[in-house]
């Protein structure tokens, strides 16, 4: 199947460039979000095969990486792949996205294994949802990395994780509304009751720089804030406007 990745730099000079690295043989579109530090000249210059779009001002999380899917979407992507700038592609990550891909044709959402960048400790191997809190929590968070098969799942988390053409056409692109980690949460839900599973995808794995002594996301993180001060997944006012 024809993946393309999705990568949103802002001001992440060093890391996006790692990032491109590690994707290096798989169809990239590159995003930068406005930086002001030179990261997408010396995106040009190192990985000219990416094709980079300047979207010229910050776009939020939603709204950049809206414009590369868009983009992946008009390249003929079958499949979208979402990497974080600060993630590392692990080798046979395609493989496993394509092998699972075969395996569960109902899937809309594949989601990858997340490691600490640092470790091989799990930072994200499935997550659950609870609507009533609005909270979510990764399954697997701080234990060693061990083998999995694929299962659903009800989120996928947007440092890493592939989308359908169709489950895009169906659901559409990410809620430009949302914003502080609830974007990828309410896309998977959004997917989910569009009749694609979700299916979390062990051997597709990435490392990802987050702190694990200061808890990151997968300690219970409240999942719900919107500009419009209403719950990403329940529709439910909230305290936040």
């Amino acid at each position: 199947m024809r993946i393309v990745a999705v990568v949103l730099s802002y001001n992440g000079r060093d890391d996006t460039l790692a990032a491109l690295e590690s994707l290096r043989g798989i169809e990239t579109v590159v995003v930068d979000n406005g930086s002001v530090d030179g990261s997408a000249a010396a995106v040009a210059e190192r990985f000219p095969e990416v094709e980079l779009v300047r979207a010229g001002v910050n776009l939020g999380f939603a709204g950049g990486n809206n414009v590369g899917i868009r983009r992946a979407l008009d390249r003929g992507a079958e499949w979208v792949l979402l990497v974080n700038n600060d993630a590392l592609v692990e080798p046979g990550l395609i493989d496993a996205l394509t092998a699972a891909a075969a395996a569960r044709p109902d899937a809309g959402v594949l989601a990858c294994k997340v490691l600490f960048a640092d470790s091989d400790r799990v930072w994200y191997a499935g997550a659950g949802f609870d609507p009533i809190l609005g909270r979510s929590r990764h399954e697997g968070f701080g234990e060693p990395d061990a083998p999995g098969a694929l299962t659903d799942t009800r989120r996928a988390t947007g440092a890493a994780m592939a989308v359908s053409r169709a489950a895009i056409e169906a659901a559409g692109l990410l809620d430009e509304e949302l914003f502080l980690y609830a974007e990828d949460l309410e896309w998977s839900l959004r997917i989910a009751d569009a009749g694609f599973a979700v299916v979390y995808v062990p051997e597709a794995k990435v490392r990802h720089h987050v702190s694990a002594s200061s808890g990151g996301a997968g300690s219970p993180t409240t999942s719900c804030r919107s500009r419009r001060g209403t719950c990403a997944a329940t529709g439910t006012r909230r305290g936040w406007a």
